[in-house]
């Protein structure tokens, strides 16, 4: 089994969790405690884990930057629709969040960029189904 977790630092926990439900993922309990909590973005495949700044140094030398002034990292979910990125971003604006730029739309593709209150980036986007399968030219050729 594959599976993907994205680990963030942040500053205030509860906030973070707070961001991250508003977004639709699913608090995982059991994977959650006063250090961290694990965010399910895709059942058996994708999380999310937000871990106070103190806990995440424990798991490297190297000091921590702040995502907010230094970005180093922009995690892209794609949704099955332009409105489910719009409703996402719309959510995650409400739970605290800010949205650095205006949304790109090539076409094939609609993106929107949501920070989360610490100032990690979050891409939500959304990709017509022809493009993701066969490419940006397939779309372009049955657009034509």
């Amino acid at each position: 089994m594959t599976a993907m977790f994205v680990n963030l630092p942040v500053t205030d926990l509860e906030r973070a969790k707070a961001f991250y439900t508003a977004l639709g993922f699913t608090l995982n309990p059991n994977f959650t405690d006063h250090n961290a909590a694990c965010l399910i973005v895709e059942e058996d495949h994708s999380y999310f884990m937000i871990l106070v700044r103190d806990f995440f140094q424990t798991f490297t030398d190297l000091p921590l930057g702040d995502p907010a002034v230094s970005p180093s990292v922009s995690t892209a979910i794609f949704l099955g629709s332009r409105q489910e990125v719009d409703d996402t971003v719309a959510a995650g604006l409400a739970a605290g969040g800010t949205e650095p730029r205006p949304a790109a739309d090539y076409g094939f593709m609609y993106q929107r960029q949501l920070n989360d209150p610490d100032g990690n980036i979050l891409e939500f986007g959304w990709m017509d189904p022809v493009a993701a399968a066969q490419g940006p030219e397939a779309f372009a050729a049955q657009q034509a």
